[in-house]
């Protein structure tokens, strides 16, 4: 449950309100129950498909549902079927149709079914899921007696196009599952509302090789094959869509139950079965190490800034001269320390957009833990997070050209030309790319041409200008002054070998990278298994704690590592203190190729190209983000520490 809907609850106006477009509709016995069809789907090739792309039962007329930009980009296709359900109305062995299929047709079942194609149904923005009950085993993996038997049931999103033989004679053959049982749950409260709520769609698959007790008459009345509920026999003969008796393959017979069950499950809570796909467990355990990370890190900071930099202050405050003479530490480099970095136009430039990746990703979850996208707002989740990257363009211009004039740099119109193509033209460069691969398989996730000139409208018609606007206004405040004054002749910097090996770069870059990544690497592991095995992802209010622990994480290891490189009396700190923390974004393409080899099994070319493709854009996300959040921190510290000290 959102946390919007928790405090109406208190209120008492849960019962009054809903979020826009996704009120509770009531049917009236009998009334028809329109069920939709969406795309078919593959975690083994995440090549999505228009359901009709398959030659299936057609209605009489297709009629398309408009859609969302997110729904385009995510390759959705919601169109009108020919199933007839009317509410609580039990159908038994329903007739769809007959079709004869010709030898091409069939191999393109056969081809979807060995790719592990699932179909995906919509009744009331419920989307189908297959139902499994798991029955729970003792300690040596016996099941319990019935009568102490604990089953849990498990709801797996879509269900099979068809299955793939086992036995000695058919292993490897594909079946088509061409008949479905649905059960419909229904909610009924009639202190409360009129009519029916339905609270679930659930359905069971199976290929029937269908035989007609005589000559068939389009019935299910004349079907041997087909009694009341019983299609599930483990006795009857499948229906095979390839092999070497072509003739006997070319009829198939389409048909379907339909079972209405009363349900105590109210409207509000009709997604908990669905949810209840993630595991609760592997969010818990990201937290308590994300938090366990930050609570150490805590402790060095905090031993650090109240032990060592409180001597170091009172230290380098005394005014005996000759002491001065012999200074040491960070405090020797105190007129080198905010001198301007190398290429700090690009600097300034990755900071404005790490920044707008912040502000988009905080939005986002504020909206998200407020119950605004959700998963029933169907392609809710990517147009927000569209949207709100253009409109914090303006936080990008802001911030690029504050920090670019705080370096005396005074181009700021080129700098800010190219901070508003840097981030979105990679982006859509790669995403082109992938798009004509996609497009060459005939998928319906290639996006169409008429949504690419909306996503050229939204970045340089809307975002590029903002990006200006916030650069304009950034330019015509005063520049930040640096709290000490820069010296004109650079100092040297100390030999190498004097430095100790854990306090060189690479080694910092690594062991910064590897605390950030490590405390949220459980929750990015599932957060990949939702998004590429095509599951729900709802767990918004612990990605908002994982977020704020790994902001915290990230100040704090950037802070560390660089007051302990001023100590060593390196004052090239500007970039080093992004990459302190953002190299937890390589790390994060890193782990996508482990979980690639291990978490997946990919069969196309194009697959491993999508999925590379979008986690660079991640990882790379990644960085900007974590190296923002580090800078930052560390540059709020150093400003502290400087403007403490007594500078002669």
């Amino acid at each position: 449950m959102s946390v919007l809907a928790l405090l109406l609850g208190s209120l008492g106006l849960s019962q009054a309100f809903y979020l826009p477009g996704v009120s509770p509709r009531e049917y009236a016995d009998g009334e028809p129950v329109d069920l939709k069809v969406n795309k078919l789907d593959s975690v083994k090739t995440q090549l999505p498909y228009d359901y009709y792309s398959l030659p299936f039962c057609q209605p009489d007329k297709i009629t398309e549902v408009s859609e969302n930009l997110g729904e385009v980009i995510s390759g959705e296709k919601i169109e009108s079927s020919a199933y007839n359900i009317r509410m609580r109305k039990t159908e038994s062995c329903k007739v769809l149709c007959q079709k004869e299929y010709k030898a091409e047709e069939m191999k393109q079942f056969a081809e979807k079914i060995h790719e592990d194609y699932q179909v995906n149904w919509i009744v009331d923005n419920i989307p189908v899921a297959e139902e499994f009950i798991i029955v729970k085993v003792d300690e040596n993996s016996v099941p319990l007696p019935d009568n102490t038997q604990e089953k849990e049931t498990l709801l797996m999103k879509g269900y099979a196009l068809g299955r793939l033989g086992t036995g000695p004679t058919d292993k490897g053959v594909a079946y088509i599952n061409n008949h479905v049982h649905m059960t419909l749950l229904y909610h009924e409260d009639p202190a409360s509302f009129e009519g029916y709520r339905i609270v679930g769609f659930h359905v069971q698959a199976f290929s029937v090789n269908h035989q007609s007790k005589g000559k068939f008459d389009g019935t299910g009345n004349s079907l041997k094959t087909c009694k009341a509920f019983s299609a599930n026999s483990n006795s009857q003969t499948m229906q095979p869509v390839e092999g070497s008796n072509k003739i006997a393959m070319r009829d198939i017979i389409f048909t379907y139950d339909v079972e209405w069950e009363a349900s105590p499950i109210k409207w509000a809570s009709r997604w908990d079965l669905y949810l209840k796909m993630n595991n609760v467990d592997i969010h818990w355990f990201s937290i308590a190490n994300s938090f366990i990370i930050a609570v150490c890190l805590s402790t060095v900071v905090a031993l650090t800034l109240i032990k060592t930099l409180r001597g170091d202050l009172q230290r380098y405050n005394e005014v005996d001269p000759e002491e001065a003479l012999e200074e040491t530490g960070w405090k020797l480099v105190h007129g080198e320390v905010f001198r301007p970095p190398a290429y700090a136009g690009t600097f300034s430039m990755l900071l404005g957009t790490g920044c707008q990746l912040v502000a988009m990703s905080v939005s986002t979850l504020v909206f998200a833990c407020l119950g605004f996208l959700s998963p029933s707002n169907r392609g809710g989740l990517m147009t927000a997070l569209l949207l709100l990257f253009v409109f914090c363009g303006i936080i990008n211009g802001y911030v690029t050209t504050r920090t670019f004039k705080m370096f005396g740099l005074t181009s700021w119109k080129t700098n800010t030309l190219r901070t508003a193509l840097f981030f979105p033209g990679v982006t859509f460069s790669i995403f082109f790319i992938m798009n004509l691969f996609v497009w060459g398989e005939k998928s319906t996730g290639a996006v169409p041409f008429g949504t690419l000139v909306a996503l050229l409208v939204l970045w340089l018609g809307i975002s590029a200008p903002l990006v200006y606007l916030g650069s304009y206004f950034a330019f015509k405040r005063e520049a930040i002054k640096a709290p000490v004054r820069v010296n004109n002749i650079p100092r040297m910097l100390p030999p190498a070998d004097k430095i100790p090996w854990f306090m060189r770069p690479a080694c910092c870059y690594f062991a910064g990278g590897a605390v950030v990544f490590g405390s949220c690497f459980a929750e990015l592991h599932f957060i990949l298994d939702s998004v590429w095995h095509h599951q729900f992802y709802y767990m918004f209010g612990m990605l908002a704690v994982i977020f704020l622990l790994l902001v915290i994480t990230s100040a704090e290891v950037s802070v560390i590592l660089v007051y302990f490189q001023l100590c060593s009396e390196d004052y090239h700190w500007w970039w080093r203190s992004i990459f302190y923390t953002g190299t937890s974004g390589l790390l994060t393409f890193a782990f996508s190729v482990h979980y690639f080899f291990t978490g997946l099994e990919v069969l196309k070319f194009v697959t491993g190209l999508l999925f590379f493709g979008y986690m660079f854009l991640l990882s790379l996300a990644f960085f900007l983000v974590t190296g923002t959040i580090g800078h930052f921190a560390a540059y709020y510290f150093v400003s502290k520490i400087y403007a403490s000290v007594k500078i002669d």
